[in-house]
């Protein structure tokens, strides 16, 4: 072990990038023992650090001592050795390494550091407990996959930074104790203890932060922020998390689309060498719904919802009629060569849609001993021929039919489409399809508290032409809002914002508040828009979900370095955790006792 003198190897060389024109050289390396093999006064060490691994040799016409020392070495024992690179015999080449055709004959060793036996093997693909791995988080974090996520997460954020830096956009941190603002998601609080019964909220976003800054003249900022929001969580979602948000003045929507359209692609082709041709493809909110029953459709395949409206308004088939008078829709998906599903099959599927809403699943199946169906015999021939054509059924097809209110059959059908393309290979794991969903309602109506809230935020700008709606008709008013999808994901969302305060005035009016209310919460906002605010916009990329796309993995919490569970706990650290009475005091706290 390394005494109280120091350590005495400083390390020359990374392990993983010696290669065979280092030959003959003599190396310093250190790192961490991935595996030790004695083979009987041989002993071969692979020996990892943050550039990769390789095979280190001890024996005793080398150097006795180090030999001997060896013979210590277990898994992850932090260790430095001393040594002289050559090439390895022929039979001995690792072609799966990247060091595979050398090795490093060892003459000194020094260990820094023991290591108990860690609670899973320090390589990928191990068929580990999350919550296990979660605990021993540092463990994790050593696995070769990881490095690499967070190597590409480092390189993601640098090409976003330069790139904007090079437009002129400028970083600008904002506050991370602010104020608590209604609507959107559940704030987290932050008690202060300098005023009594008084809190600071943690940002959901810098969304009213980065508007002063354009206020402020600043025109163009970016901010690597990161975010929070009390939540239920999961999979892709996690309390706190990081964005890049952008916003800028004076630039028309088409020319900034472009801009951050042409980011992307560099991103992807800098990090990752895909291509993304742009532009990306266009769809607005109502089309999305309409043939994907998604705001966020994955485009890898082609399968599309089809109206059945005009077919079934006045059909005998009681369900179908009256769905349509009640205002609910009838749709149906094509499932190719789903006329060979068992009948289990098709139960499933109608268990899978009751998930989402629906009270059942109407079916219209193409075998090779003709059509079945359930519900064929509450339908005229003219009606089946009609369905059949406008969902092009070919031979063992299947026609899979939900009626419903709008909201319930777009669910059911959108998410049948997605498990029906996964489960059936249709779509292309290696390929990246983008798209921009505009035109977004700008508010929706909310049935619990019997008033509208804002789909996006408070102050995005009404599509200019349906402003007059806002009183006539709020529900119809479309928003200058957009997403940006990739492959099923919402990676980020933004808007052309409200710059004037009347009109700003007029939409908190239409969120249910009255004048003061508006005043109280905003009213630094709304002052400042008296100021001269130039026209503006901008946008939120999620910097997590996109690095688990580029990475591939399944879950947010693969790609954030300390992140918590699904239950919103961090298994290592024990957060969250009680806190002791003095704390409580200090901060005007008192805590219920629990029932």
């Amino acid at each position: 072990m390394a005494d109280k003198a120091g350590i005495s190897l400083i390390r020359t060389h990374q392990a993983g990038a010696l290669r065979i024109n280092d030959v003959g050289s003599e190396v310093v390396l250190s790192g961490w023992v991935q595996r030790r093999r004695d083979l009987g006064g041989v002993i071969f060490i692979d020996l990892r650090d943050r550039s990769g691994i390789v095979q280190a040799v001890f024996a005793a016409k080398l150097s006795n001592e180090a030999l001997e020392t060896a013979n210590q070495l277990r898994n992850e024992f932090v260790i430095s050795v001393r040594g002289q690179v050559v090439k390895r015999d022929p039979d001995t080449v690792n072609p799966k390494i990247a060091t595979g055709d050398i090795e490093v004959q060892v003459l000194q060793l020094e260990i820094l550091n023991a290591a108990k036996n860690p609670p899973f093997y320090i390589e990928d693909r191990i068929d580990v407990d999350e919550n296990v791995r979660l605990k021993h988080r540092y463990l994790d974090l050593r696995r070769p996959v990881m490095r690499q996520t967070f190597e590409l997460r480092h390189k993601a954020i640098k090409y976003i930074r330069d790139y904007l830096d090079s437009n002129e956009f400028m970083e600008v941190e904002t506050p991370i104790l602010t104020k608590s603002t209604p609507e959107g998601a559940r704030d987290y609080l932050v008690p202060s203890r300098l005023h009594d019964g008084e809190f600071y909220a943690l940002p959901q976003s810098p969304q009213l932060f980065k508007q002063l800054l354009m206020v402020s003249g600043f025109e163009r900022y970016f901010q690597v922020a990161r975010c929070f929001r009390d939540e239920d969580l999961r999979a892709d979602r996690q309390p706190e998390f990081t964005q890049v948000d952008i916003e800028q003045s004076f630039i028309p929507l088409p020319k900034f689309q472009a801009m951050m359209e042409q980011m992307i692609s560099g991103l992807f082709e800098h990090t990752l060498g895909k291509v993304v041709p742009g532009p990306f493809q266009r769809i607005t909110y109502a089309e999305a719904m309409e043939l994907y029953g998604s705001d966020k459709p994955d485009l890898r395949f082609d399968m599309k919802l089809v109206n059945l409206q005009n077919i079934v308004a006045q059909s005998a088939f009681k369900v179908f009629r009256s769905t349509i008078e009640a205002g609910g829709l009838v749709k149906a998906l094509l499932i190719p060569s789903g006329g060979t599903f068992t009948r289990k099959q098709i139960d499933d599927l109608e268990l899978f849609v009751k998930q989402y809403g629906a009270s059942g699943l109407a079916w219209i199946a193409y075998t090779p001993e003709g059509m079945k169906s359930p519900v064929a015999k509450f339908l005229s021939e003219e009606e089946i021929r009609a369905i059949s054509e406008v969902t092009h059924v070919q031979g063992h097809d299947l026609i899979a039919i939900v009626a419903g209110k709008p909201k319930v059959v777009h669910d059911a059908l959108g998410n049948l489409r997605l498990k029906i393309g996964k489960e059936s290979g249709l779509i292309a794991e290696d390929e990246y399809k983008f798209l921009w969903v505009t035109e977004f309602p700008l508010l929706e109506w909310d049935d619990d508290e019997k008033r509208f809230t804002a789909m996006h935020h408070p102050f995005t700008m009404p599509m200019w032409e349906d402003i007059p709606l806002m009183k006539s008709d709020p529900g119809a008013v479309r928003a200058q809002a957009y997403d940006i999808v990739l492959n099923g994901f919402e990676i980020g969302g933004g808007s052309m914002r409200i710059f004037q305060r009347e009109l700003q005035e007029q939409m908190f009016e239409l969120l249910g508040f009255t004048l003061e209310e508006a005043k109280k919460q905003f009213g630094f906002l709304l002052d400042a828009f008296e100021y001269g605010t130039p026209p503006h916009g901008g946008i939120a990329f999620g910097i997590d979900r996109i690095i688990m796309l580029m990475a591939g993995m399944k879950s947010l919490r693969d790609v954030i370095a300390f992140p918590k569970t699904a239950s919103g706990t961090d298994p290592m650290t024990q957060a969250p955790s009680p806190v002791t009475d003095r704390q409580l005091r200090d901060l005007h706290i008192q805590l219920r006792k629990p029932k």
